[in-house]
């Protein structure tokens, strides 16, 4: 699905974003292991090739965001972009944060975690907040931690577009905040949103759900 003219959503389980840049593709998150095929078929689409993959950016080591990204690097070559702290889980093919499960929620877990499991994977790139990456015509690195300890989102200030990995949830015409057993910490969480509605984006396009246009007043109100 085309975003703009150069951003294109490739939808699964979690969202990942193609920006097409005269100087090559970059990625925004690598889906589930079974998305790396499909995210290789979305280029193949477009007229590009594997090769032409020059960037990864990953905004936190999550199953779901990560586990197509060592096929996608293998296939590409392209150099993979994360924070330090999500950069040694991503290496180490794990999650950089425990999830809060209880009870049956642990039970149900076991079912389908094999679906989010990711082989590990080299981090070339450490990034940093205020960071701008020659993506987009400028695409700044916001520090965004509170679902994970090392989550950062993504700013392109001249095209109004924030991709916000899981630190805010879409349902197509409102935001919300990440809350409840995958959050690391609600209260940063919760600061991060804050931080991010100040940007004032006009194009959201998060890590679940739809991309939100007209972004303006969509943010949840945060207290504090």
């Amino acid at each position: 699905m085309k975003v703009t003219e150069h951003v294109h959503l490739v939808s699964g389980v979690a969202n990942a974003y193609l920006i097409v840049d005269p100087d090559g593709l970059t990625l925004i998150d690598a889906g589930l292991a079974r998305s790396g095929k499909k995210i290789l078929r979305h280029i193949a689409e477009l007229g590009h090739s594997p090769g032409d993959l020059r960037r990864i950016i990953i905004t936190h080591a999550d199953g779901d965001h990560v586990g197509g990204l060592a096929a996608l690097k293998e296939a590409s070559g392209a150099r993979v972009y994360a924070s330090p702290v999500e950069a040694e889980a991503i290496a180490a093919g794990r999650m950089s944060r425990e999830l809060k499960l209880r009870g049956v929620q642990k039970w149900l877990y076991g079912l389908v975690s094999p679906l989010f499991k990711a082989r590990p994977a080299a981090v070339e790139e450490l990034v940093s907040d205020g960071q701008e990456l020659p993506v987009l015509g400028g695409l700044r690195v916001v520090e965004t931690p509170g679902h994970t300890p090392g989550h950062i989102s993504l700013f392109a200030p001249s095209a109004g577009i924030l991709f916000t990995g899981d630190s805010l949830i879409s349902d197509g015409e409102r935001l919300r905040p990440s809350q409840g057993i995958n959050t690391w910490d609600e209260a940063r969480a919760a600061e991060s949103v804050k931080r991010q509605a100040a940007l004032n984006p006009h194009i959201v396009c998060a890590g679940h759900g739809p991309v939100l246009r007209d972004a303006a007043g969509k943010f949840p109100k945060m207290e504090g």
